[in-house]
């Protein structure tokens, strides 16, 4: 059985403790979607995101287990006052939509469930991770990327269910996708 009704939600600021883990779910998921080969999603790659992402105040992972099996994590971090997030929109966005006070946006970095917990069998898993990590949050609103072509939009279309609206399109780094910028307003619903 893969449901959620036994999944244990544990919530950590410390990424030594579950870096390694973080990594190993990394290169199964991504892996399984034949993504590592794309020197964006290399091990080398995230794991230099995961850092810069956890040396920041308010980092915040929410790792779920089943039967102390980990299903999956999600982590996050709230928007600087100086944060380059908003720096690489296609369309810029109006300044005041943009500040960040460090307490106004919290950014979704990643969402990831291992395959026997995705989809109709999991049950809601990478919802209940998510509403997990948002609980607890005190800021006004939350951010995501996501690649608009993955799953042929299914995977946008579950974060506008969650609640998100696209404000737009941005590509942070040269070699990562295009990404539609998504934001929930308020943080919580």
């Amino acid at each position: 059985m893969t449901g959620t009704d036994s999944l244990v939600l544990r919530r950590t600021a410390d990424v030594a403790e579950v870096r390694q883990l973080l990594l190993d779910v990394h290169v199964e998921v991504r892996g399984e979607f034949g993504l590592l080969e794309q020197p964006f999603n290399s091990v080398e790659r995230f794991d230099e995101r995961l850092g810069r992402y956890a040396s920041r105040p308010g980092w915040e992972a929410v790792i779920g287990y089943r039967q102390d099996e980990p299903v999956g994590y999600v982590f996050g971090v709230p928007l600087a006052p100086d944060t380059g997030w908003w720096s690489t929109m296609r369309q810029p966005l109006p300044k005041d939509y943009v500040r960040e006070t460090g307490s106004r946006t919290f950014a979704v970095n990643e969402i990831l469930v291992r395959r026997p917990w995705r989809g109709t069998a999991g049950a809601g898993t990478s919802r209940r991770l998510h509403e997990a990590l948002l609980a607890r949050r005190t800021e006004e609103r939350a951010t995501l990327l996501v690649d608009p072509t993955r799953s042929d939009g299914r995977l946008k279309a579950v974060y506008e269910s969650w609640g998100y609206e696209e404000v737009g399109r941005q590509q942070p780094f040269p070699d990562s996708p295009v990404f539609a910028a998504m934001v929930r307003d308020p943080l919580h619903r």
